[in-house]
C-alpha cells in the first residue's frame, strides 16, 4: 500500500526541480532547452498524477504527492542557486569615490563603470554598474563588502545584454 505512494514522492521530488528549471530556461529566454526539460517533466507529471488519480480515496498517495511537491520545491531552489544560471547587474551606491574598490573588482575580471551623481543637499555621491554572472555573485559581493561596506547595493537579473566589457571577455575565452 504504500508502495505507490513512495512512488509518488519520489517522482515528485524529480519533477518539481525540472519544472522550476524549465520555468528558469523559459524567463531566461533559453526556450529550445525549457522544451527539452519539458519532455521529461510531461512524463513525470503524467506518471505520478496517473497514479494518484486511480484511487483518490487513498489518503497515502495525496499525501506523498503533496509532501514530495513542497520537498521538490526546496531541492528545485537549492539547484537553482547551485546552477546560478544567467547574469545579475548590481548597482552599488557610494558616499565618497572608491578606486581601490574599482580597481579590485576590474582586476577580478568584472566590468565597472563609474557614474557620478547629485544626492541630497547637492552632495556628490557615486554609482558603480557591475554586470557579472550569477556564478560570481558570491565573490562580488565579498569584495564590496570588505572594501565598502556600508555601500548600498541593488540589484536585478538581466534577460539579455549586447555590447560592453563582458561580452568582449566571453569573446576571447570562446578562441
Amino acid at each position: 500500500m504504500l508502495g505507490p505512494a513512495l512512488l509518488i514522492f519520489l517522482l515528485q521530488i524529480i519533477y518539481v526541480p525540472i519544472l522550476t528549471i524549465r520555468t528558469i530556461l523559459l524567463v531566461k529566454n533559453q526556450t529550445k532547452s525549457a522544451a527539452g526539460v519539458g519532455l521529461l517533466e510531461g512524463g513525470i507529471y503524467i506518471v505520478s498524477l496517473g497514479i494518484v488519480f486511480q484511487d483518490l480515496s487513498n489518503i497515502w498517495n495525496i499525501t506523498a504527492y503533496v509532501i514530495g511537491f513542497s520537498v521538490g520545491l526546496l531541492l528545485g531552489g537549492y539547484i537553482e542557486r547551485k546552477l546560478a544560471i544567467g547574469y545579475i547587474t548590481y548597482n552599488v551606491s557610494l558616499l565618497d569615490k572608491s578606486n581601490d574598490l574599482v580597481e579590485a573588482l576590474r582586476s577580478s575580471g568584472f566590468g565597472v563603470t563609474v557614474f557620478e551623481g547629485e544626492g541630497i543637499n547637492d552632495t556628490t555621491r557615486f554609482r558603480l554598474d557591475i554586470v557579472a554572472k550569477r556564478s560570481r555573485e558570491k565573490e562580488f559581493l565579498e569584495i564590496v563588502n570588505t572594501i565598502a561596506p556600508k555601500a548600498f547595493m541593488a540589484s536585478y537579473e538581466i534577460r539579455s545584454f549586447k555590447g560592453g566589457y563582458l561580452t568582449k571577455v566571453m569573446k576571447r575565452k570562446k578562441t
